[in-house]
């Protein structure tokens, strides 16, 4: 035997093995779904007719024109079109999950509204035809060739609909889980958290890469601050099922209740002082990181928000917090599994504790 191969061959116990293979049972009762075929024509008439949903969070995407050539220039010359994946609502209206972009460009081109364009690879002597502009019996072939289409019950659950787009979204520009939040779970707690990843402080103490940034990197920390901050009874290793069912019942407890607006506010904002004023590098590894790991992030600004509930005299003193630098700190934020609940509560609780310690 090799010695990857005995690498690889961790020693699990029947009992892991078990709960391993439960787990994947239970994720796959959670996904209904059935097959159909459309017809191009169907399709794009469907889309012209609104029959089709193109939730919020997929509309920013916009195929630029060259890539639209490209994929008709696929079509015509008969290569294989990934499937469409969908949502059915309980109205019978299909949510489009993967393949907005195919679907608008196969609109525009069978209405005349777009003239292929940029230099094709194979068929460049399509360049500034329009669908009209095709022979008739072209334009009748394009119209009958069949696209399969995917489509997830109304009994599939919201948060793996949900998970799903990740997993299948095959467009040029891929939405990660913060940017389908923001869209999918719109609301006044989503909208705090919006505000909030703009803060110029949180911007200095919370440095993130210009590409991540507009990956909302920063609205994702935010949001893993008050899910975790406000407990996790129901957290089991997880994340995006989490954040998501949390961020939907705080959009609800936000609407009923406004004046938790200003409450989570000034919790958020309390806590970024309480670092500015005790953590010489803010969220960092050393003066010069220019980026926030989110293990370590959790661990401080959770951490410092529950010891400041515990003990609001602690934001009144200096506390000495030398040990952020420490290798026993960061073994603690960088050990695998981060995610892990215990781990996560093991990192909070460090730094809670380091904190309070400061006042026993």
């Amino acid at each position: 035997m090799s010695s990857t191969s005995q690498h690889l061959k961790l020693p699990f116990s029947q009992e892991d093995i078990e709960e391993a293979e439960r787990q994947i049972q239970e994720e796959l009762r959670k996904i209904d779904f059935y097959i159909s075929d459309y017809t191009i024509e169907i399709l794009a008439q469907k889309m012209r007719d609104g029959e089709f949903i193109i939730p919020s969070y997929q509309r920013e995407f916009t195929w630029e024109k060259e890539r639209k050539s490209r994929f008709l220039e696929s079509v015509l010359m008969g290569l294989p079109i990934p499937f469409l994946f969908f949502w059915e609502n309980p109205d019978g209206k299909l949510e489009v999950v993967d393949g907005s972009q195919r679907l608008r460009t196969l609109e525009e081109f069978i209405f005349d509204e777009f003239r292929i364009t940029g230099d094709l690879d194979r068929l460049p002597k399509l360049e500034g035809f329009s669908f009209q502009n095709l022979k008739e019996s072209r334009q009748r072939k394009f119209k009958n060739r069949p696209i399969r289409g995917i489509i997830l019950s109304e009994q599939t659950n919201e948060a793996s609909r949900f998970d799903l787009f990740e997993r299948i979204n095959t467009s040029s520009k891929i939405a990660n889980t913060a940017e389908v939040r923001s869209g999918a779970l719109s609301g006044k707690f989503m909208e705090l958290v919006m505000n909030l990843a703009k803060n110029d402080l949180f911007h200095r103490l919370a440095p993130v890469p210009e590409k991540r940034a507009k990956e909302k990197e920063r609205e994702e920390l935010v949001s893993r601050f008050f899910a975790y901050g406000d407990g996790l009874d129901k957290y089991q290793d997880k994340v995006k099922e989490f954040i998501y069912e949390y961020t939907k019942t705080m959009n609800d407890r936000f609407e009923e209740n406004p004046s938790l607006s200003d409450e989570y506010r000034q919790r958020f904002l309390a806590m970024l002082e309480f670092v500015e004023k005790n953590f010489p590098y803010g969220f960092r590894k050393s003066a010069n990181a220019k980026t926030t790991p989110r293990a370590r992030f959790e661990a401080i600004a959770i951490g410092c928000c529950l010891a400041l509930k515990e003990n609001p005299k602690l934001g009144d003193v200096q506390v000495d917090t030398a040990w952020a630098t420490d290798s026993a700190f960061s073994d603690i934020v960088g050990s695998d599994g981060a995610n892990v609940r215990k781990k996560l509560l093991g990192r909070i609780e460090f730094v809670k504790s380091r904190l309070l310690q400061y006042l026993a």
